[in-house]
């Protein structure tokens, strides 16, 4: 007997209704976010003069001309939001008005705090990259909390769409273009320091959004695949699934092991694997998020 297989029906409010979850938790971490990436901008980027994005443009002006670094940031934000507009639509636009509005709000409010904590004689490259942690963390918050601050993401957008790359070469373009101008007008020393800086600030992002890796993924190719696999489910007590597969040169069908291991036995897990057969390939990725299968 066959049985027809029933059709999911998405719903067409996903989105909204993704939006709408725990949303007093999401805008808590939101604004908490907003407030390290200003608050880090202000006592630690601006003095160490670290460039990236429109908050670069803010500290290269301030530099220069001596302009608020808030005003500097919230017309920055009007000009993109209003490309945004032009060339990604309303949709797009809508989902970055809140953020882009608030960052130089909090960037005024949070700027007395600068006067308040005294670096004293830190050296300016310890004040460099502990400001790129915590704003690669407040961005971690909101990123996760499923908001953004705009700035110069808008931009990466545009040139993505309408040039044809990438969002990381995107980001390489506008960013890298910011960051050269700091070359010139900050010298080598600190041109150094946002280079380095944007590199943690997108490293602690990640691993705010990610989190620490707690598992490890297998994927275990080998002749012995059922020594294997009770190694893994009677020895290390682990579930396993069992993957088609076929090589690419040979086209030679083979199975494919695939298990999810705690960190703390990878080791073990690792080492197993290769005593039962020397010759196994297996390839080991992170597992940020492990959930079902129950």
């Amino acid at each position: 007997m066959f049985f027809k297989r029933k059709e999911s029906i998405i719903d067409p409010n996903i989105i909204k209704s993704i939006y709408a979850k725990d949303k007093i938790v999401r805008y808590a971490e939101f604004l908490a976010g907003l407030f390290l990436v200003s608050l880090s901008f202000n006592v630690f980027l601006l003095p160490s003069e670290v460039v990236y994005g429109v908050s670069g443009v803010a500290v290269i002006l301030n530099k220069l001309y001596h302009l608020d670094p808030s005003f500097v940031i919230l017309i920055g934000s009007i000009f993109l939001l209003l490309l945004s507009l032009i060339f990604l639509g309303k949709e797009k636009t809508a989902n970055t008005v809140i953020g882009s509005l608030l960052y130089p709000v909090f960037v005024k409010l949070t700027e007395p705090i600068s006067t308040v904590i005294d670096l004293g004689s830190t050296e300016p490259v310890v004040i460099a990259l502990f400001g790129a942690a915590i704003s690669g963390f407040g961005l971690g918050m909101i990123f996760k909390a499923g908001f953004t601050t705009g700035g110069t993401d808008i931009l990466n957008q545009i040139v993505s769409k309408y040039f044809k790359m990438s969002i990381g070469n995107a980001m390489f373009f506008t960013d890298g273009i910011i960051v050269g101008i700091s070359f010139f007008v900050f010298g080598f020393q600190k041109f150094m320091y946002s280079v380095i800086s944007i590199y943690l600030i997108s490293m602690m992002t990640d691993k705010v959004i990610l989190g620490i890796s707690q598992s490890k993924a297998f994927y275990i190719i080998t002749e012995y695949e059922t020594e294997v696999k009770k190694f893994i489910l009677n020895y290390l007590s682990h579930g396993v699934t069992i993957l088609d597969g076929r090589g690419g040169y040979t086209g030679d069908r083979q199975k494919v092991i695939m298990c999810i291991i705690p960190t703390k036995e990878y080791f073990v897990a690792k080492e197993g694997i290769k005593k039962i057969d020397p010759n196994a390939f297996f390839l080991v990725t992170d597992a940020y998020e492990v959930a079902g299968g129950e």
